[in-house]
């Protein structure tokens, strides 16, 4: 079947495009706001985009024409952590996924540990396995929609945070150990499941 856009509501279109583009990693993203409130919340549009020099990006989307208090806050300081999502936190990253006022602090709400960043104000998860520390470098307002859009961030890492359990000689990564989650569709979740390798030619 064919979907031509202009002809497909967008509601249908976020359940094809979800539900094909998979498994999506997830960016649980904290800010901090002016007034010192730690956000913390989830985002599976996302991933890297250089190692020359670091960058990641990822994506949020203004539903009713809004700003998520995640943009808000990065459009006003620049800086943000990406705490990357496994076994362990997958619960609590989906306790922050919900919408609750900009006064409410996300670390509290979903019980997980603030630990200070080392160059940036927003603060890390510590029960997560990896962060990294991201300044702003670009952003872009999707053009043309018709409820809002969505806005792209572009960052770049400053540092990494990478838990020694996980590693591996020669900067490897333990894969059995760091049990990442991956966002499908709808409610679903992803673990890694079967592995299998095919060499470059």
């Amino acid at each position: 079947m064919q979907f031509d856009i202009q002809n497909t509501e967008s509601s249908a279109l976020y359940k094809l495009l979800t539900g094909t583009v998979i498994p999506r990693p997830i960016a649980w993203v904290a800010t901090i706001d002016d007034n010192g409130i730690d956000n913390l919340a989830p985002f599976s549009f996302f991933n890297v985009v250089s190692e020359d020099p670091p960058h990641i990006m990822f994506s949020t989307v203004r539903t009713g024409n809004k700003n998520k208090d995640t943009l808000n806050n990065i459009l006003t300081n620049k800086q943000f952590v990406v705490n990357l999502v496994t076994e362990d936190v997958v619960e609590q990253m989906n306790t922050t996924s919900q919408s609750v006022p900009a006064d409410v602090n996300e670390f509290q709400l979903a019980n997980v540990t603030p630990i200070d960043s080392i160059y940036i104000k927003p603060k890390r998860v510590k029960e997560s396995l990896v962060h990294f520390e991201c300044e702003m470098v670009h952003h872009y307002f999707i053009e043309k929609h018709q409820n809002g859009g969505a806005c792209i961030i572009i960052g770049k890492i400053i540092t990494m945070h990478i838990d020694d359990s996980i590693l591996l000689e020669n900067h490897k990564i333990n894969l059995d150990k760091y049990k990442p989650v991956a966002r499908l569709a709808g409610s679903n979740y992803s673990k890694l499941g079967e592995i299998f390798s095919i060499k470059r030619k």
